[in-house]
């Protein structure tokens, strides 16, 4: 048998044991998506704001210098 202390004296049989632990499976997935949404959100803010849509480019406003008003 097993002297598992080294005292000489027999200390019965050595079982094995095997622990399984279940981690629900799956969990990475939703951090995935979370990653892809940021990223794309991320894509659409910078086109927007290279297309001017956040005023990244300069605003113009053109007003006349007159008004042409024909009253018959």
């Amino acid at each position: 048998m097993a002297d598992l202390n080294r005292d000489g004296i027999d200390d019965g049989p050595v079982v094995e044991r095997t622990t399984v632990v279940n981690t629900g499976g799956g969990g990475g997935s939703s951090g995935l998506i979370a990653v892809i949404v940021l990223l794309a959100v991320l894509a659409i803010g910078y086109l927007l704001y290279s297309n001017g849509t956040f005023g990244g480019s300069k605003t113009e406003i053109k007003v006349p210098d007159s008004i042409n008003v024909n009253v018959n």
